[in-house]
């Protein structure tokens, strides 16, 4: 007759123990290994197999340890949980560990039935983590089965790694370029997201009516949308006109995904008002109707708000938990180490005699064509407009760029109407802020309106194609300087252009240029996403840990979103203005962000301060900019439509005057006075108004007290990344490896792991690659989880680190074990940390949780491994608290211990275990106390998710360790090593 075992109880089974999962059934036993992860869960049959019930063994005085058994233990017993007992299910599987303050969106989604939430934190504070962090909690909890992330193309695979390195989550790229391939694998009549339950999806994918009515009708129950400000728009001409219509066919989609009730939403969007109230509404009401129509004057409606909403800047969260914060001292202060304000410079150059006379000749060109088309009519107008704007910006981008755009038809040249001459031409021509038009817009455009560019197009661009090079190129020589100053300060920059042809010839143009140490790169729109990542990585790679090599990357904009350059790059140049100052955010953006080591990052803008137009856009568009950022503390972005009106007068103005008339004053005609006053005003309204909302809608849902009380709940119980570390030096160190530790300040590491036990090695091999370990290769340990083929990620749910973590426990367990064993379950150190005898105990308790949930109960059994420590004898114990307990953990030898004496106070230590089942019981009920509060805490604000809620101890305990602590006596004749006592 078979036994009935209850969840959480221990089992014997194929050689190991194993915790009964509340899965099972009497004649189906679902069991994970003790100490393992979900990935060993196994289903054993009681009426086949050999079952009984396991006790876990005492530990033996006959196997002592070191001074760091017992830290080493604890920290092998806490990298091997992946299902911790606390109300973060998600936080022990992760491989990133979160800043205090990106918990405050994972706590304001946990107080919600279905989670709605507009984040809008700065620029670089991590909003990407955030959302990551919400959506692995939610699949940990099942209160979501399936996810899809809406992006841009450009962001795609950027996210696809985020969640994949940091979280766990492989999720299938859903783009233009990838969805016949995945369709030819689906089933007659099954559905793409109904296939794959993790998608990241293309915002060009869905603009196709079938796509986007096939995503509505199989939406998964959990979706995020980066950059949510560019699915809506401004609905009243006041604000910006009506919406585009790009913008207009994702709002509407995301009104038909929001109106399903039970549907988790993250819209996530650094720039959530701009300034614009009804877009602002609009973005609202994807969260909760209600929200649209919201009075947010009143205390009530900004509160009402404040359950959905979370903004902050790096100077809210710079430095979190302090005593400004309300807290009652600084010992849970987080400083998070986001660069300075960035040192910025204009650089003005001057055009070359020649260079000056081929664009003064362009713009007669250009004023002879658009004076001619206007007598033709609308639609030539337009083409020659925009063909204009076209050969102008390439000229005084590179020549090049010119040569490039003389020889090349106009875009707008196929328009049949005047309407389509500007769809065509505009996103060409223009700058727009919008992230999602930045894929193919680096081409050179063209300036000729037929097949073949005419007699004088010709005559240009063969003049332009004479002036490469320093000697013709004023512009080239400047950058040279700048960059041979840059390099020499040590920095690492990026320039971006305008256009291709730009960024390759100054990759040519200055390779050998910059010293033989320097390493340059291109990086353009010719390239896939992930060639660019390729690239990038290339020149990093070729840079190697040479502290003085320098690295170079020449990129156009199609770098400007998407991808993160802070731990490569420290210093942005922009080569080619761009024509809306929200572009040169961004460009800085990619470096100056949370990662970056520099504290200060340095730009440099450069401008032609007499070719007619920069010196006009700088002064008009970007002082404004930065005199509103410096004024307000916030950056608000510039409307195209603001931008483009600045630019084209600037353009008018230029073809009515010439170069040299366009050096007076733009402003003091009149027509133009009153255009920029009024736009002047429009903007400053707008930023007003931004600065308004951040300040009312502030984040005040979540207090800094609740974050430091759950932040210090999960450090007991997981530990941090430095802890992790720590531990896998010294465990491959005393496993014999051949460990080198730079002590560069990365934290990075390689070990050659060949003179370590064969079943270490055979571990290893199976997540490093057998070739690597059998020659005895060098493995890279880094502190970053992004890793490539045959590195380790010092994080704990890194394979690597994992078997490295199962074997120091599983030879601690078994004192039979042949080979080095760094972890023990007994010690006794001589020490001056104790005046009086301390006995530390490593206790590992179970926990059989209850977790209701909108889909129903969930039975999960959850590990905490635990420290505690008593003075004095077991009978007369007296007992420290939690702090007092750890604390030993560093307490190091001070003294040689007697041999005979260690072995009677472990003895006696042992043998007084059974006295202590009265406490170690009480403490677990006080532990399931602790967490049955935590878990409603957390969730206080959401009865129904609390109601049934329960957390009850598994008994007995585990004692895994036992380790004695004594003051130091006068030595003896006979003693052990007081490193090995």
């Amino acid at each position: 007759m078979s036994l009935t075992y209850t969840a959480g109880s221990l089992v014997a089974a194929r050689g190991r123990e194993w915790v009964v999962l509340p899965e099972s059934a009497p004649d189906m036993l679902v069991l994970r290994p003790l100490g393992g992860s979900e990935d060993d869960i196994a289903a054993v049959f009681p009426s086949f197999e050999e079952v009984r019930p396991a006790e876990f063994a005492a530990p033996s005085p006959d196997d002592l340890g070191d001074q760091r058994a017992a830290g080493l233990l604890r920290t092998a017993l806490r990298i091997g949980f992946r299902s911790g007992a606390g109300p973060f299910r998600s936080l022990a599987s992760i491989a990133v560990e979160p800043r205090a303050y990106q918990l405050v969106p994972l706590l304001m989604a946990l107080r919600q039935r279905t989670v709605r939430l507009l984040i809008s934190d700065d620029v670089g504070i991590g909003k990407t983590v955030e959302a990551g962090l919400i959506a692995k909690e939610l699949l940990a909890q099942g209160e979501a089965t399936r996810l899809a992330v809406l992006c841009s193309p450009a962001l795609a695979e950027q996210w696809q790694g985020e969640l994949r390195e940091k979280f766990g989550i492989d999720a299938e790229l859903v783009l233009a370029s990838t969805v016949s391939r995945l369709e030819r694998n689906l089933e007659l009549g099954q559905s793409l997201f109904d296939r794959h339950p993790f998608t990241i999806i293309s915002t060009d994918f869905i603009k196709s009516t079938r796509h986007r009515e096939d995503f509505v009708k199989h939406c998964p129950d959990l979706v995020i949308v980066d950059e949510a400000h560019t699915c809506v728009a401004a609905d009243d001409p006041a604000q910006g006109g009506a919406s585009s219509a790009t913008n207009q066919l994702r709002y509407e989609l995301l009104r038909k995904v929001s109106a399903d009730a039970d549907r988790h939403l993250l819209l996530l969007t650094a720039t959530p008002h701009s300034g614009k109230e009804s877009a602002f509404r609009n973005l609202l009401g994807l969260v909760r109707p209600e929200l649209a129509t919201l009075d947010l004057e009143t205390p009530a409606g900004r509160a009402k708000l404040a359950e959905h909403f979370v903004a902050r800047k790096r100077a809210d969260v710079r430095d979190y938990l302090t005593k400004e914060d309300g807290l009652a001292d600084d010992s849970l202060a987080e400083r998070t180490a986001f660069p300075s304000d960035r040192w910025t410079k204009d650089e003005p150059y001057k055009l070359t005699p020649a260079y000056r006379a081929l664009l003064d000749d362009a713009i007669a060109y250009a004023a002879d064509r658009v004076h001619a088309a206007g007598e033709q009519g609308k639609r030539e107008a337009r083409i020659a407009w925009w063909s204009v704007i076209a050969l102008l910006r390439s000229m005084v981008s590179s020549p090049a760029a010119a040569a490039q755009t003389l020889k090349t038809r106009s875009e707008s040249a196929t328009a049949r109407t005047a309407q389509e001459a500007d769809v065509l031409g505009a996103p060409v021509a223009a700058d727009s802020a919008e992230n999602d038009r930045l894929e193919g817009m680096d081409v050179a455009p063209g300036a000729a309106e037929s097949e073949d560019a005419g007699a004088r197009l010709l005559e240009l661009a063969g003049r332009a194609e004479e002036l490469m090079g320093p000697a013709g190129d004023a512009k080239l020589k400047a950058l040279t300087k700048h960059l041979k100053d840059l390099i020499a300060e040590g920095y690492h920059p990026i320039v971006f252009c305008r256009y291709i042809p730009t960024a390759d010839y100054l990759a040519a143009q200055l390779d050998g240029k910059l010293g033989k140490k320097t390493k340059i790169a291109a990086v353009t729109g010719t390239l896939s996403p992930q060639q660019r990542l390729e690239r990038i990585e290339q020149l990093a790679a070729e840079a190697g840990d040479d502290p003085g090599v320098r690295r170079v990357l020449i990129a156009t904009d199609c770098l400007s979103e998407g991808v993160n350059l802070q731990h490569h790059f420290d210093a942005v140049v922009h080569y080619d203005l761009a024509w809306n100052p929200t572009r040169h955010d961004q460009r800085e953006g990619r470096v100056d962000r949370y990662g970056q080591k520099r504290d200060q990052v340095r730009v440099i803008t450069m401008y032609g301060e007499d070719n007619g137009i920069d010196g006009k856009v700088l002064e008009v568009l970007f002082k404004k900019h930065r005199q509103i950022k410096k004024d307000l503390g916030i950056s608000v972005s510039v409307p195209d439509e603001t931008a483009s009106g600045v630019t084209d007068a600037v353009v008018e103005w230029l073809l009515l005057h010439g170069r040299q008339g366009s050096q007076e004053s733009l402003f003091e005609m009149d027509g133009h006075q009153q255009s920029f006053d009024r736009i002047e005003r429009e903007w400053t309204s707008a930023a007003e108004r931004e600065k308004t909302s951040r300040s009312k809608y502030a984040q005040r849902a979540i207090h800094p007290e609740e974050v430091a009380r759950e932040v210090a709940a999960v450090r007991a119980a997981l530990g941090g990344a430095e802890e992790v570390r720590e531990f896998t030096l010294e465990a491959l160190r005393d496993l014999d490896a051949l460990v080198r530790d730079p002590r560069d300040g990365s934290g990075d590491f390689t070990a050659q792991v060949g003179g370590t036990p064969a079943g270490l090695r055979d571990a290893l091999a199976a997540t490093l690659g057998n070739r690597l370990v059998e020659e005895d290769r060098e493995i890279p340990f880094r502190t970053t989880p992004a890793i490539g083929r045959g590195e380790a990620a010092l994080v704990r749910t890194d394979p690597a680190i994992g078997a490295i973590a199962s074997y120091v426990l599983d030879s601690a367990l078994d004192a039979k074990a042949l080979g080095p064993r760094p972890a023990r379950r007994c010690g006794v150190v001589t020490t001056d940390a104790v005046s009086v005898r301390t006995t530390l105990l490593l206790v590992r308790y179970r926990f059989h949780l209850t977790l209701p949930s909108r889909s129903g109960e969930r039975q999960v059994v959850a590990e905490d491994a635990r420290l505690l420590a008593y003075e004095g004898l077991p009978q007369r114990a007296r007992w420290l608290d939690d702090d007092a307990a750890a604390a030993l953990l560093g307490a190091r030898a001070t003294a040689n211990t007697h041999e005979l004496a260690a072995r009677k106070a472990i003895t006696r230590a042992l043998e007084g275990l059974p006295g202590l089942a009265d406490h170690l019981t009480e403490y677990g009920t006080r532990l399931a106390a602790e967490l049955d509060a935590s878990h409603r805490r957390v969730r206080k604000a959401n009865e129904e998710i609390v109601r049934g809620l329960k957390v009850v101890p598994q008994e007995p305990a585990d004692v895994l360790g036992v380790y004695v602590y004594v003051p130091p006596a006068a030595p003896a004749a006979s003693t052990v090593s007081g490193a090995e006592a």
